[in-house]
């Protein structure tokens, strides 16, 4: 694209096309993503508070079944049975086969003396006296007490739950120490994924179980504190350098907090992937309506130089028509002024040729210069007429008109306007004219223009001394009449030929052609229902050929 304003017009289509295809694609695009993120984020966060509400559930059961089954033992054996350790031993037994919950059983009196105790922590607990442990007060001011995971005189975690009874003026505690295994395992199904952790802390935010990653029993979690936390409750907290998803839950029948942790990438990967898939696509979309602007711009871009082509020459050949037209006129004009004096010398040499032939002039010396001079006059006078006759015929073929055209004359009278240039030339010009040509309906006019023009450019490429060839035939499959003419010039390069007949286009030196003989020509021949064809090969010569419908 050589014009600047075709250029700019190329790149506004092809911005445009993008934008108006690339921007829809792109708001489309975010809109669902922003939903579907939207919808999937309040999923996970929907499912991680299905999830503490869930696993506080259960550890709030085992609790209260845990709770129950003590209180419902504490309320229907008395404390003589019980303290018979064989009697207490029966008991547990029957406990652990209905539920694999506890450690170890005791009662303990009022004044915190170990009475009895069945466990495997027999010879460190027997004689222990509780009497100033917290739990201790605990279950006597509160009649039950479930309490934090601690070391105790056995040196290992635990918890035990303790429930009160009474018998008359007599007061006495059962202590349970629970499996604290069962709690970790209620607590563990909640740790989802690779990087997710679960856990229990106390009002003292103290680890009650064993997290996977965020730090050791009986310590402080590697977490926000969420020991006052009320009720259940989901949120997104930038902790340590990353942003995690904490879901709290709090106990009914031990204050603690369930903490359940999760890495929201690691729960969006799915979402993410999705994002990369059609991040990909869209990719993938943008580069081909970047590709397919730039192709359809092209190609509309193509047909608008053509189509800008075809204008200026049609301009051109409308200027030229005009200017071909004026010059007929005048043309004309000049002819009809010359002949009435060519008229007036051949009639008077016509005159003076009868008085040589009256007169008795044979005697004078001069009678034969007399003679040559009046013969070479007529001739001249002669030759003028045929020039003004060309004049004429050729002023009066520029009218557009279809007529019976003999192509073999007009190629003969083409040649007359060129002959003297071909002569100066020494370019000799050779005729081969099919005798059987059929006359055909067309422009004799405007088929002349085109031979002017192709012969011009012959006798230009030949420069001097070459040969032009001329040759008609009828070829009757297609009943079309066939003009070739032939120069043996440098010829034409390959990557120059296809461009030979576009407007402006001249491998002329500057000031020396306009690039519109060619163009013209054809879309002449094609305005007349014909085509007309180049072969060349360089340092051979050039061939045009012209088909024109015989009928």
């Amino acid at each position: 694209m050589q014009q600047p304003y075709l250029k700019k017009i190329w790149w506004e289509i092809v911005i445009s096309i993008i934008i108006f295809s690339i921007l829809p694609l792109f708001v489309l695009g975010f809109f669902i993503y922003h939903q579907f993120s939207v919808s999937y984020s309040g999923k996970i966060t929907d499912s991680l508070k299905t999830l503490a509400e869930n696993r506080q559930g259960a550890l709030d059961l085992f609790f209260e079944e845990r709770v129950a089954q003590l209180t419902t033992l504490a309320g229907t054996q008395n404390l003589e049975k019980l303290k018979d350790e064989g009697y207490l031993n029966k008991v547990f037994n029957i406990l652990q086969a209905r539920s694999r919950s506890y450690m170890d059983l005791g009662v303990i009196d009022q004044d915190g003396a170990h009475l009895a105790y069945v466990g495997p922590y027999y010879n460190i607990l027997k004689g222990v006296n509780y009497k100033n442990e917290d739990w201790f007060d605990g279950v006597m001011a509160s009649g039950i007490y479930i309490s934090d995971v601690f070391l105790g005189f056995r040196k290992v975690p635990h918890f035990i739950i303790a429930v009160l009874a009474r018998e008359g003026s007599k007061v006495w505690i059962l202590r349970a120490t629970i499996d604290s295994d069962i709690i970790e395992k209620i607590v563990q199904a909640a740790q989802v994924g690779r990087s997710g952790d679960a856990f229990l802390v106390n009002r003292a935010n103290i680890l009650q179980t064993s997290p996977r990653f965020s730090g050791k029993l009986l310590e402080k979690p590697k977490a926000p504190d969420y020991s006052w936390t009320i009720g259940t409750n989901v949120e997104e907290v930038y902790f340590e350098g990353q942003n995690f998803l904490f879901g709290t839950a709090v106990l009914k029948n031990k204050r603690w907090v369930l903490v359940i942790k999760e890495d929201p990438a690691e729960q969006l990967s799915p979402l993410l992937h999705a994002r990369d898939i059609a991040a990909t696509i869209g990719f993938g979309g943008v580069v081909l309506i970047i590709l397919g602007a730039v192709f359809t711009t092209r190609a509309m871009m193509r047909e608008l130089q053509a189509m800008e082509r075809k204008r200026a020459a049609s301009e051109d050949m409308a200027v030229q028509s005009s200017k071909m037209a004026a010059l007929g006129k005048m043309a004309a004009g000049i002819a009809h002024e010359i002949n009435n004096p060519l008229a007036v010398i051949g009639e008077k040499a016509g005159w003076m040729k009868d008085l040589l032939k009256k007169e008795d002039l044979s005697v004078s010396k001069n009678f034969q210069e007399f003679a040559d001079s009046v013969n070479r006059i007529e001739f001249h006078v002669n030759r003028a007429k045929k020039i003004t006759h060309r004049l004429l015929s050729f002023g009066r073929r520029l009218e557009p008109v279809t007529e019976k055209v003999d192509v073999n004359l007009t190629l003969d009278e083409a040649i007359d306007f060129l002959e003297n240039e071909a002569r100066y030339r020494s370019i000799d010009i050779q005729t081969d004219f099919a005798e059987d040509l059929p006359v055909i309906q067309s422009d004799s006019g405007q088929l002349q223009q085109v031979f002017l023009n192709i012969l011009n450019n012959a006798i230009d490429a030949i420069v001097k001394n070459g040969q032009i060839i001329i040759k008609t035939y009828f070829i009757s499959k297609s009943n079309r009449v066939a003009i070739e003419i032939a120069d043996y010039g440098p010829g034409i390069p390959k990557e120059v030929l296809d461009k030979i007949f576009d407007p402006f286009f001249t491998t002329k030196d500057v000031g020396r052609g306009t690039g519109l003989g060619l163009s013209i020509s054809y879309s002449i021949i094609e305005k007349l229902g014909g085509r007309i064809m180049v072969a060349s090969e360089v340092g051979q010569g050039t061939t045009f050929t012209i088909y024109l419908p015989a009928a």
